[in-house]
């Protein structure tokens, strides 16, 4: 993991983001990697926002991991400051390297750098492995998540 950089993402990373976010059977479904266009206006849009940390870890000069983790200041738990992590995808001939760990660990140590008090996330119900894997960071299954398609 020497060789490992973790940075901020840049627009030339989009292709390699976007490509790891198809490369399951749920993003298949969802992602469109031949039309760059919308992902390209979505990253302007992150890029205008300070409390948007969209970031790749790169190993010889090749991107292998992504996730995006947001700042959400707030008036519950006393004015707490959470931060939610987002779109973790690691490149498949990366995954089981512990290039996992240390993107969630970047993660939260940002999120207490930002002075968060609560980190959270979702996964996908079917996505068990991904469970096994942040209960054994740390995250507690201590809610159930609701969506609604628009």
């Amino acid at each position: 993991m020497e060789d490992l950089e973790i940075r901020p993402a840049v627009k030339e990373d989009v292709p390699a983001i976007v490509a790891m976010l198809a490369d399951d059977p749920l993003g298949a479904q969802r992602e469109t990697p031949d039309d760059m266009s919308p992902y390209l206006t979505a990253f302007e849009r992150l890029g205008a926002d300070p409390n948007q940390h969209l970031v790749v870890a790169v190993r010889e000069s090749r991107v292998v991991g992504t996730l995006q983790l947001t700042i959400i200041p707030g008036l519950s738990r006393r004015g707490a400051t959470r931060s939610i992590i987002e779109g973790v995808r690691i490149d498949a001939g990366e995954r089981g390297s512990g290039l996992g760990t240390r993107l969630i660990e970047w993660a939260i140590d940002e999120s207490r750098r930002q002075g968060c008090q609560l980190v959270q996330l979702t996964s996908d119900h079917t996505r068990t492995d991904a469970h096994r894997f942040y209960e054994r960071l740390g995250f507690s299954a201590s809610h159930t998540g609701f969506k609604l398609q628009l």
